[in-house]
């Protein structure tokens, strides 16, 4: 099915992926629309699979204690299934993506510290099928839409 969304729509989307939690007489007054044509199209977007569902976002007390990295994997053929359970188990993986270019798989790193993410590359190194890693820590974040407070610039 192909959805097709309007400024609305995306505004409407942007507002909930800053707050999930917006009161939807707030969403209607910030949009200049009547409650219930929000009501209503939120049902739509959900129905269409445009919002999937609604989740937490870490406050940025916790957020900007956190070490973050992403991991470029490559790994050998016919190991896939093995090594995206191997990532599955490991609670600081939040998110692994399959990539075009130099690597097979774009792993999304959150730990606590320099040291507990050291470790971490070292257990997905070890990881049957990986061949080779590569990490850039993030050193902070330029643009964040789904962030509780935009960065200042």
């Amino acid at each position: 099915m192909s959805t097709t969304l309007d400024d609305t729509d995306r505004r409407l989307l942007s507002l909930l992926q800053a707050n999930a939690r917006e009161p939807t007489a707030t969403l209607a007054r910030k949009l200049h629309l009547a409650r219930t044509t929000v009501v209503a199209r939120l049902a739509r977007l959900e129905r269409e699979g445009v919002v999937a569902g609604y989740g937490l976002r870490l406050g940025t007390r916790l957020e900007g204690a956190a070490v973050r990295a992403y991991c470029g994997l490559s790994i050998q053929p016919k190991t896939t299934a093995a090594v995206l359970r191997a990532l599955q188990q490991m609670p600081e993986v939040e998110e692994a993506s399959a990539v075009s270019g130099p690597f097979d798989y774009l792993v999304f790193l959150r730990c606590e510290t320099h040291e507990q993410l050291d470790g971490l590359l070292d257990r997905i190194g070890l990881i049957d099928g990986v061949n080779h890693t590569q990490t850039s820590i993030v050193l902070s974040r330029k643009i964040d839409r789904r962030g509780a407070v935009a960065p200042a610039v």
